[in-house]
């Protein structure tokens, strides 16, 4: 979810009155300009007093956001975003199993930086489902790795996809299993987390 403020400011030399919104990958600009540039073009960011000071190609803008979210926004757009194989728990030292087909720029970066793929000594479970019967496979497949692994279960965005969030909770829930965190993967997938639940010892 992104930040947002209505503010007053100046635009390439322009006086404008504008809505905000600081989003994840680009800064959106609505009211009297109209644009959406990307963080990573952002240069020279700076506070003033109250406003926000950066440079968005060769336009000098200054936005009036009072000091303190000044401050917090120049912090936002100084801080790069988490590395979706940051998000996923994806390190050089992460040994893999990928279940489904992995096509998405994305994915192929983040699984880019595992340590290994396959083998018996598994960390973490990637696996791309688009129907109840990918699911269904996947749980199959969970179920031979005797460690328990975490798995996130990567599906299309989307309320007409034929796989609904909800289902892929209860389905996993029922097997045992308890989701612990949501990634966005991609505009098309995101992801759901689980671990095999912990069964408490008996008094």
């Amino acid at each position: 979810m992104g930040r947002e403020a209505s503010c007053h400011g100046v635009w390439a030399g322009q006086a404008v009155v504008c809505k905000v919104l600081l989003e994840t990958h680009e800064l959106i600009v609505r009211g009297a300009i109209r644009c959406r540039v990307p963080i990573t073009s952002l240069d020279r960011v700076r506070v003033e007093g109250e406003q926000l000071l950066f440079c968005a190609g060769e336009d000098e803008v200054a936005l009036n956001l009072g000091a303190k979210l000044a401050q917090s926004w120049a912090k936002k757009i100084a801080t790069p975003p988490p590395t979706l194989a940051a998000k996923l728990g994806i390190s050089n030292t992460a040994h893999l199993a990928l279940i489904g087909e992995f096509e998405t720029e994305e994915l192929k970066a983040a699984i880019a930086k595992a340590g290994a793929a396959g083998g018996k000594d598994v960390h973490l479970i990637l696996a791309l489902v688009k129907t109840n019967t990918d699911l269904n496979y996947a749980l199959d497949r969970y179920a031979t790795f005797a460690n328990n692994p975490p798995i996130w279960i990567i599906y299309p965005k989307g309320p007409n996809k034929p796989l609904k969030e909800s289902e892929i909770r209860t389905t996993l829930r029922h097997e045992g299993l308890i989701d612990t965190k949501v990634a966005s993967v991609s505009q098309t997938l995101t992801a759901l987390r689980f671990i095999k639940r912990v069964a408490l010892p008996k008094a």
